[in-house]
């Protein structure tokens, strides 16, 4: 069967009754993870929310006051995913969210311009489609396409919208001969009733089970955002269209105007502003780091001059990495000195090198670890690692003062 939302695609409201509804369970993305969401499966008579098929998501919107999570198609029946349980019989109004639908349905008409225009142009064949949340891809069959080509395509696309031409769906029966002649990949197995031919007047003529604008003019217009190589010889065009093209220029006009507040230079010299700034960075990077490892030197002959120096040495700095500490080390007696360094915020994140005698360092490294709430390892004498809170420096420091203190009065 056709549902309400194929017959009429620009249906917001819809009065229908409660076929079925049970128990059952969504499985369901939750800040990147797998979860579980306890609901009901219902089936109504009809419904104007569109189930996923055909590259297109669902439908989002309401059965009464209750939403409507998911819309998935059993053979000739949707299936909506609710929250609350719905009485079996009684009257109830749909809405969809319009604001989705229509922006799938931009996307997914501006698909089937593309699809049959890139067809005509360079005999590129559609092999598959995304529509994605922020942006859609067409894979093409093709290695590869040429800029002019795309311009081209481009430029044809957004011609056919402006001469506002009109998009019309068919039903047609699976032995109507019509059923021939028309693009498309393939029905499920599971495909019940007529055959809905979606015919974009003089373009193109497609299976299709989705969503669709009824003249190319509500597309408004469509932007390539590029092509990336794809999979098997394959080319990705990266499309948007309608509302999307509006949103991306207004999204674009911020980040631009934010950025000529930060660099205080035009639009225009946008680019040689930050490649200057790049070469200024790396610049000084490369100058404080020289800095920092001549610092390293320093501060291990410092100690070894100090005629009160003892057996144990502490330093922690904000700035420097693993090489600043593994210079300290190096630059001292670590057979005869036990040498813990750390740099970092103090009190957040960082780095730790645990450097001495073996025995000791392999015996007290997992122990600082610990405190550190680190991750790390040693050998031969060093013990270093990352540590995930620095609050217990103080800790640490005290603990190998007191284990240094006791090995000490011990050989005494």
């Amino acid at each position: 069967m056709a549902f309400q939302c194929q017959r009429d695609c620009y249906m917001k409201e819809f009065v229908t009754s409660v076929v079925s509804c049970h128990p059952d369970e969504l499985k369901q993305e939750v800040n990147g993870k797998r979860e579980k969401i306890k609901g009901f499966s219902v089936k109504l008579q009809d419904t104007i929310l569109f189930p996923e098929g055909g590259g297109q998501p669902d439908d989002h919107g309401l059965i009464g006051d209750v939403p409507v999570l998911r819309v998935t198609r059993q053979g000739p029946e949707a299936v909506h995913f609710v929250s609350s349980p719905l009485e079996v019989g009684q009257e109830v109004q749909v809405k969809v969210d319009w604001e989705r639908r229509f922006d799938h349905m931009q996307q997914h008409s501006g698909q089937h311009l593309i699809t049959a225009l890139a067809d005509t142009m360079f005999g590129y064949k559609t092999t598959s489609w995304e529509l994605g949340r922020q942006r859609s891809t067409i894979e093409l069959d093709t290695p590869c396409m040429k800029p002019a080509q795309l311009q081209a395509l481009e430029e044809a696309v957004n011609e056919k919208i402006r001469a506002h031409i009109p998009v019309a769906v068919q039903l047609l029966s699976i032995d109507d001969p019509a059923v021939e002649k028309v693009r498309s990949r393939g029905l499920p197995e599971d495909h019940a009733g007529p055959i809905r031919i979606i015919d974009i007047e003089g373009i193109d003529a497609n299976m299709c089970c989705g969503t669709h604008v009824s003249n190319l003019s509500d597309l408004q217009v469509i932007k390539f955002l590029g092509t990336e190589k794809g999979k098997k010889n394959k080319t990705n065009l990266i499309f948007l269209a309608g509302t999307r093209v509006l949103k991306y220029v207004e999204k674009s006009y911020s980040v631009e105007r934010s950025l000529v507040s930060l660099l205080k230079t035009g639009p225009d010299d946008h680019v040689e502003a930050v490649d200057k700034l790049q070469k200024s960075v790396k610049l000084l990077q490369k100058t404080n780091l020289s800095l920092i490892r001549d610092m390293a030197v320093l501060v291990a002959q410092n100690f070894k001059s100090d005629p009160k120096r003892g057996n144990f040495f502490s330093l922690h700095k904000k700035e420097g990495d693993n090489e600043f500490m593994n210079i300290i080390a190096n630059e001292l007696s670590t057979e005869e000195t036990l040498v813990f360094l750390t740099v970092g915020e103090e009190k957040g994140p960082g780095l730790f090198l645990l450097a001495g005698p073996s025995g000791p360092v392999t015996e007290m490294g997992p122990r600082v670890l610990e405190m550190l709430q680190g991750k790390g390892a040693g050998k031969n004498g060093r013990f270093q690692g990352k540590a995930n809170s620095l609050a217990r420096r103080g800790e640490v420091e005290a603990f190998l003062q007191q284990y240094c203190k006791h090995h000490t009065s011990e050989e005494e």
